[in-house]
């Protein structure tokens, strides 16, 4: 029985829509790399990158208890 609960967990839809919101953020920081060469923009979109990268780990983690 517990094995129902937890798949029925892991099929929540709240999981996978914080994980693409995750993935987009990543994926808006990889293009913001992309902009330019000045040194403020590339600060910028390795803490996009890295609050993507943590949004979507958290989900996965979550997905996975």
């Amino acid at each position: 029985m517990a094995d129902i609960k937890e798949t029925n967990n892991a099929n929540n839809p709240s999981y996978y829509s914080t994980l693409a919101l995750g993935i987009i953020v990543t994926m808006a920081g990889v293009l913001i790399r992309f902009i330019g060469t000045i040194r403020f923009i590339d600060i910028i979109s390795n803490i996009i990158l890295v609050i993507g990268v943590v949004i979507c780990l958290s989900a996965v983690n979550k997905i996975l208890k």
